[in-house]
């Protein structure tokens, strides 16, 4: 807390005299501007949000700064595709259309891709998230492209639920300075931010910022112990190199400590760089190369279990139209992974280090049938390191019913790869070994059918329905070994299937006053196929998801330079482990003091003093919380 105030003081010390610029405008777009927004997630391709078949929600630069919420998993609950569980302090867990796991039986969630500017940020070590070492300053996002429903063909393995895609703003849009401080009882940050450019073709800009999240509680209400800390740093070059070419090159660094009750503090860490080069050709066709490197540590102070890795990715993709119906889409990509763990006298993997290689190659034409129909078909072809080469296959169909209503349907293919934590991984107790990896680990497989629509019946009023059914196949289950029971293995013997309803939709009451509802409506069904051993743990270690959610969201331009957002959501329960249902509401207000400052107030899970979203074995209570902001331009 020291070193947040000590910040603080020597940014605004920095920031004396400075001139101010105006502060941005956050009076929302209208219906029909967020119905034409410009998406890349679906089909690589850019295209209107009104034309893109897949169940996609985009979450605008302005919802994420009137919302108050300072972290990315916060952020994420403005999506009403995704669901949402914080476990602690640091810790959250993401998901689309279920599979939110059983951290008890080690079953996490990992069937959802996280991308930022086009870097995966999944770890391969076990397929999921850490969501502690992603961030991202809030006043730096343009956009989050969330796609419920799998994306392998275009964006590979562990696109199986869904796609998140995180674009962050160009430095030509972040000009000047930015000094952007919270403090709250739960989250204190502050960040300084400066952009300019060189000449006519440069644009830059280089950021700090600091992160302090506080102790959250037990599920009976005392202090869990596990505030954290992340201090990270980054910057921004977007030059337009020519009248075609445009190079975009990014990076960040960041370190940070949790504490962990009854145990020694972790550190974390990690560095990134990213480079984009896009060309465009007289013929209107395009090419596109993508490069990043990205770092991931984590260590306990004692050094009992530890690890890094290093990731080295490659891609180009190449856009033409070789006719006035079909526009074609191809290309491929390398990635190298090395990594290296050293592991606590309960949990090693053998081997410690590996260097996994990943290459693929995909194609996707978009061919016209009619003005109003047109089909999309595509195939991936993935190399994994553990499953050797894939097929990962998609078709849709998407036919223009009207300017302002769409109707689509998809059948895929998706698949989660193995990784060192299905083959490798060995727990003890003592010297006994409880589990192990099994090296004949298989892909997990979904076959999903899709259907859904987007309609814009008047100029007020927009909605999005999609249904789907999802059929699992060789999902991760815990075998027994015959005979001695011990040590347990992971094998492939669940199947099962989910299906669903989700919809959203929002209103435009009057120039001042935007309504939005969603509600989300999950059914799953999982079974051990014949031969598993696993039947004592049971099914629930696949996951613990609601059947119901809904949100209620309401945004208001109160005066010309306050607004006020207040959101309602219900999470029915969690069936085994039970978590009861609840609701809670979150509100934020907001003031342009002038053209250079703007100052706010928020408060999250306003109803209880602390509610629980996942079992209490697995996670703490989510508190209460308020935090009031300052944004000073300069």
């Amino acid at each position: 807390m020291r070193r947040f105030f000590i910040v603080v003081f020597v940014l605004i010390s920095t920031l004396s005299g400075a001139h101010a610029q105006s502060i941005e405008s956050l009076r929302g777009m209208s219906i029909d501007e967020l119905q034409n927004l410009d998406v890349s997630s679906v089909t690589k391709t850019r295209e209107a949000l009104s034309d893109a078949p897949a169940a996609i929600y985009v979450i605008t630069h302005e919802q994420i700064m009137r919302s108050g919420a300072q972290s990315l998993p916060e952020i994420l609950r403005l999506a009403p595709n995704l669901q949402v569980y914080q476990v602690s302090a640091s810790n959250y867990v993401v998901t689309a259309r279920g599979f939110n796991g059983s951290q008890s039986d080690q079953a996490f969630s990992n069937k959802l891709l996280v991308l930022i500017d086009g870097r995966s940020v999944y770890t391969p070590l076990y397929s999921g998230v850490y969501w502690d070492m992603q961030d991202v300053p809030p006043a730096d996002i343009e956009r989050i492209e969330v796609i419920s429903g799998p994306g392998a063909t275009l964006w590979g393995a562990n696109a199986v639920n869904g796609v998140i895609n995180i674009i962050t703003r160009k430095a030509k849009d972040m000009q000047g300075g930015l000094l952007d401080i919270s403090a709250g009882n739960l989250e204190q940050s502050v960040g300084l931010r400066y952009g300019g450019t060189v000449g006519d073709d440069l644009a830059y800009r280089f950021y700090v910022r600091d992160y302090f999240g506080d102790d959250t509680q037990t599920p009976a209400g005392n202090n869990a112990h596990d505030n954290w800390s992340r201090p990270q740093g980054g910057f921004r070059l977007d030059w337009n190199a020519t009248a075609a070419d445009a190079v975009t090159v990014s990076g960040d660094d960041f370190a940070g400590s949790e504490t962990q009750p009854g145990a020694p503090d972790e550190n974390i860490s990690g560095r990134n760089l990213t480079a984009h080069w896009t060309h465009n050709f007289a013929d209107g066709s395009s090419l596109q190369l993508l490069s990043y490197y990205d770092r991931e540590a984590r260590l306990t102070e004692d050094n009992n279990g530890s690890f890094w890795v290093d990731t080295y990715d490659f891609e180009a993709q190449h856009n033409f139209a070789p006719n006035d119906w079909n526009a074609i889409s191809w290309g491929g990509g390398v990635r190298t992974s090395g990594y290296n763990i050293h592991g606590s006298p309960g949990l090693g993997f053998v081997p410690a280090h590996r260097t996994l290689d990943l290459s693929d190659i995909f194609a996707q034409d978009s061919m016209t049938l009619d003005p109003a129909l047109t089909a999309i078909l595509g195939m991936k072809l993935e190399d994994d390191p553990y499953s050797g080469i894939t097929p990962l296959p998609s078709g849709r169909l998407s036919w223009k019913v009207a300017d302002a209503a769409l109707l689509w349907a998809a059948v895929s293919r998706a698949i989660r790869s193995p990784t060192p934590f299905d083959v490798d991984v060995v727990e003890k107790a003592g010297p006994a070994v409880l589990l192990t990896g099994d090296r004949y680990f298989e892909d997990e497989t979904l076959t999903a059918y899709e259907i859904g629509t987007r309609v814009e019946p008047t100029e007020q009023l927009s909605f999005s329905v999609s249904t789907y059914y999802n059929d699992y196949d060789d999902l991760r289950s815990i075998e027994l070994t015959p005979v001695t029971f011990f040590p347990l293995t992971w094998g492939n013997k669940l199947e099962g299937y989910t299906y669903g309803v989700e919809g959203w939709g929002n209103y435009q009451l009057n120039s001042w006053w935007r309504l939005s509802a969603s509600i989300n409506e999950l059914r799953e069904h999982f079974d051990f196929k014949p031969g598993a051993t696993g039947a004592a743990v049971g099914v629930s270690q696949i996951s613990d998801d609601p059947h119901e959610t809904a949100t209620f969201r309401s945004a208001m331009n109160l005066w010309s330079d306050v607004t006020f957002d207040w959101d309602l959501r219900y999470v029915s329960k969690l069936p085994n482990p039970v978590v009861p249902a609840y609701v809670e509401t979150n509100a934020s207000v907001g003031w342009n003091v002038s053209e250079a400052v703007r100052l706010s107030l928020s408060g999250f899970n306003l109803l209880h003093a602390r509610h629980q979203e996942l079992p209490a074995s697995e996670a703490n209570a989510v508190p209460r919380s308020f935090s009031a902001g300052l944004q000073w331009r300069f």
